[in-house]
């Protein structure tokens, strides 16, 4: 269906240096196919998307879409963003309509739709992503995970052979995450063409037919997602997929900042859409901080989330233990009650407490 040869995008920047940020990238799509495209900041997915769409125009390279050449001189774009939806990270709505009115400017105004019909498509599109109650609001109206959904309405209704995602979660807030994913995971199993750059490695590894692992603007890596998150042949992708995030805090003294501390984990949660536990992170952290470990000084507190098991943990570091700081008995029940596990283990530096949540 699409098939990308050795393109390149270099931009110019305002003193005259360039910046090349694809370089070289070979691919093949074909109709049906899941891809995420995964990757660290700032390697050119987002760029990808946009020159496949003409959004960015490539400086090198082909892109043939259904036997056409789109770089061709006289490609009509207008015949590609036909075939092509765009889901972006800012929705996009136009505020000065109703939710209904979003979804048919389009099919009215380019397709030659009879209004009648277009308003009856777009309220079965609303069903679809469980918005046809929200028909006659207006975008201000809505939260960000509503939006998003009436922009994936919106890109459906013009009947597009693919549907490029550019993060569509980036901008939510985490509570509002998944109410987009399920969205897109429906419309994988409706079969739609659909390239998607996510940071959701669960959802890529899940949702996805195949993975693109892209690296300092090369396509490194193309396999299933069995391949690339279970047996990755580059080392960088290896690193990518199998990457820790981590906030620490050295507690050496009682008079210490908690309010940062607090702050500096709602940050973590909220950028690692962990808005789900964030609670119960939150009330672990105090309880053993205040309460079963106030005491004990030096101390390092460490947050950690592995972005593909999902797993989350608070670790508490007690230098130089030898045996666990915790109390016995029912003293620990409450922290128990929130926990999916407490672990107590010797290290060579200490004794840690692990709290996975």
């Amino acid at each position: 269906m699409i098939s990308i040869r050795h393109l390149h995008k270099t931009f110019t920047n305002p003193d005259g240096s360039r910046i090349t940020v694809l370089k070289d990238v070979n691919c093949e799509i074909e109709r049906g196919e899941v891809i995420s495209i995964i990757g660290p900041s700032g390697t050119g997915k987002s760029t990808l998307l946009r020159a496949i769409n003409m959004l960015e125009p490539p400086t090198g390279g082909e892109i043939w879409v259904d036997g056409e050449n789109i770089l061709a001189k006289g490609y009509p774009l207008d015949k590609l963003r036909q075939k092509m939806g765009m889901v972006f990270q800012s929705f996009n709505l136009f505020e000065h309509l109703t939710v209904l009115e979003n979804i048919i400017y389009a099919p009215v105004r380019l397709r030659h739709i009879p209004e009648e019909e277009a308003r009856k498509e777009a309220m079965e599109l609303l069903s679809k992503v469980g918005l046809a109650q929200k028909a006659d609001v207006y975008p201000s109206a809505l939260s960000g995970g509503q939006k998003q959904r009436v922009a994936i309405a919106r890109s459906l209704a013009m009947h597009p052979e693919v549907i490029l995602f550019d993060e569509p979660t980036s901008a939510l807030d985490p509570t509002m995450v998944g109410e987009v994913l399920s969205v897109i995971r429906q419309l994988a199993k409706d079969g739609l063409t659909m390239l998607i750059v996510t940071h959701e490695m669960r959802f890529a590894r899940d949702v996805s037919t195949r993975v693109f692992f892209m690296n300092e603007g090369i396509l490194y890596e193309d396999g299933t997602p069995g391949q690339i998150f279970e047996h990755p042949v580059h080392s960088a992708t290896k690193a990518f997929v199998n990457r820790i995030q981590k906030l620490v805090f050295d507690i050496d003294s009682k008079d210490y900042d908690y309010l940062g501390i607090q702050t500096a984990v709602k940050r973590f949660c909220i950028k690692y859409n962990l808005g789900a536990k964030e609670d119960v992170i939150s009330e672990v952290a105090e309880e053993m901080l205040f309460t079963h470990l106030k005491d004990i000084r030096p101390l390092t507190f460490r947050l950690t989330h592995a972005a593909l098991s999902g797993e989350t943990a608070l670790d508490f570091m007690v230098e130089g233990a030898t045996a666990s700081p915790l109390p016995q008995g029912p003293a620990m029940d409450g922290i128990r009650a929130k926990a999916q596990q407490v672990l107590e283990e010797p290290t060579t530096r200490g004794f840690r407490v692990k709290v996975l949540v």
